[in-house]
């Protein structure tokens, strides 16, 4: 038996050498052994352009919670600041129905249940970049919050919207 582990240490070794991947503790009993060792809380890592970690539902049972990758999240407000410069003069309900378009795309992939908080945020970082891009439509004054509320009220923004549910476990019938 210690054979193996010695042999599955070194390979997991030589892969994080050779491929840059690493192995990490990860699952419903990783938090007890990390605290077990003195380590902290259980490490996370990123795939599909998520963030998973080790979480408790509410009622104490285990689940893998995700959220955006600050990566994707960085790079999608990026191409949407690219957008609204390009387009900034362009009429205003033109540019609400892409930005709609945009904001729906990036809930449809990243609309988990445990990834509000990103969406949320996602959304205010895109009315931010909208607002100074319409701002700097002209030579005159920029827009002010209160002429910017006035034009949300007329091309609202989608709101964060979770489009994909929970995994259920299946019934046994």
């Amino acid at each position: 038996m210690h054979v193996e582990t010695s042999f599955v240490r070194n390979l997991g070794r030589l892969i994080h050498v050779r491929l840059g991947v690493r192995l990490i503790r990860f699952g419903r009993y990783a938090a007890k052994q990390r605290q077990e060792r003195g380590d902290g809380k259980p490490e996370t890592f990123d795939f599909l352009g998520f963030t998973h970690k080790c979480a408790r539902s509410r009622r104490g049972k285990f689940m893998v919670h995700v959220k955006t990758m600050k990566k994707r999240l960085r790079r999608s407000l990026q191409n949407v600041t690219i957008w609204c410069r390009a387009h900034r003069h362009d009429p205003v309900n033109k540019q609400q129905a892409t930005l709609n378009a945009k904001l729906r795309g990036h809930y449809r992939y990243y609309g988990r249940p445990t990834n509000y908080r990103s969406l949320r945020k996602f959304q205010r970082s895109v009315q931010r970049t909208w607002k100074k891009w319409l701002g700097r439509r002209s030579r005159g004054r920029h827009l002010t919050w209160t002429k910017y509320e006035q034009i949300l009220q007329r091309h609202p923004l989608q709101r964060p919207k979770i489009i994909r549910p929970r995994a259920r476990a299946a019934s046994h019938t």
